[in-house]
């Protein structure tokens, strides 16, 4: 039995596996241009829970033959920062690449930001942070100069829909779910993936064919 979240279990590994996101990610976009050059390049990825910035940051790790180191700045403080550095130089020496992903960068402060200056200035580090705010607001101005905001914007219905139909081909169980089901699990999701995932795991977790109001009792909404 895979103890893994469905949406962790569907998490995509290349660019041509993510679907939405088309204007990063098209053939002439700067996310396919940078896995293409294998050259990363500091990012801020800015969007809405669920739309792919964690699993973007892992794709580009991967193709760019980098190590990715995740933090996320609502548990993680400068002490956490000066590890990855410490371990960055490492990298360096064997001549490997670092990419350190931040999730939610906003939530450290000023401080804590402008200990990534120096490393992603001289290329020890790669910074991909992500954030659900706007960096303009959150994110201080010299960061900002040294990384690309990238926006990323909330799935559309159809595209969560497709989300939902390569859970439900790859857990083979089709037949389990009925298309208005599939439609409404996607009404609810507002956009985000993880949302639609995670309701679908639960309703077919109650063991009967999953109906508009299955969905509506896994997911606790109208």
């Amino acid at each position: 039995m895979n103890r893994q979240p469905l949406a962790e279990q569907m998490r995509p590994t290349t660019l041509d596996e993510v679907i939405g996101q088309t204007q990063l990610l098209g053939d002439t976009e700067i996310l396919r241009r940078i896995v293409k050059q294998k050259e990363p390049v500091s990012l801020i990825l800015w969007g809405p829970p669920g739309t792919g910035k964690t699993t973007l940051a892992r794709i580009i790790a991967r193709e760019v033959n980098a190590e990715f180191i995740e933090l996320s700045a609502v548990t993680s403080g400068k002490k956490d920062v000066e590890r990855v550095v410490e371990h960055a130089k490492q990298n360096w020496n064997l001549q490997l690449r670092t990419i350190l992903f931040v999730d939610e960068i906003h939530r450290f402060n000023k401080a804590q930001q402008d200990a990534f200056l120096p490393h992603v200035e001289s290329g020890l580090i790669t910074l991909i942070g992500a954030t659900t705010e706007n960096p303009s607001f959150e994110v201080i101005t010299p960061l900002l100069s040294r990384t690309r905001v990238l926006v990323l914007q909330p799935l559309s219905k159809d595209e969560i829909i497709n989300i939902l139909k390569r859970a439900l081909k790859q857990l083979k169980k089709t037949k389990e779910v009925t298309p208005k089901a599939l439609d409404y699990l996607a009404e609810l999701s507002g956009g985000d993936a993880r949302v639609a995932l995670g309701n679908l795991e639960l309703a077919l977790s109650f063991g009967e064919k999953v109906t508009p109001d299955i969905v509506k009792a896994a997911a606790q909404k109208k």
